[in-house]
């Protein structure tokens, strides 16, 4: 289980541009979903799984700061 590299940040940012090269707003969402999808690879989880485990970890963080 390892961190999202700058690197792939990077790649990932390069790539989006060059598919959406004059729309700034829709380069923001394809990099911020791939980004997602590059840190759930690399924990071995699916996108999904990864998106309902967050939610769980935010739900569960609100909770203990309401206490």
């Amino acid at each position: 289980m390892g961190e999202i590299k700058e690197n792939d940040i990077k790649k990932i940012k390069k790539m989006v541009e060059e598919e959406f090269p004059n729309d700034l707003a829709l380069q923001q969402v394809h990099i911020a979903r791939k980004i997602i999808a590059k840190e759930a690879e690399l924990r071995g989880m699916s996108f999904l799984k990864y998106i309902k485990s967050l939610r769980k970890h935010i739900s569960d963080a609100t909770q203990d700061n309401s206490a």
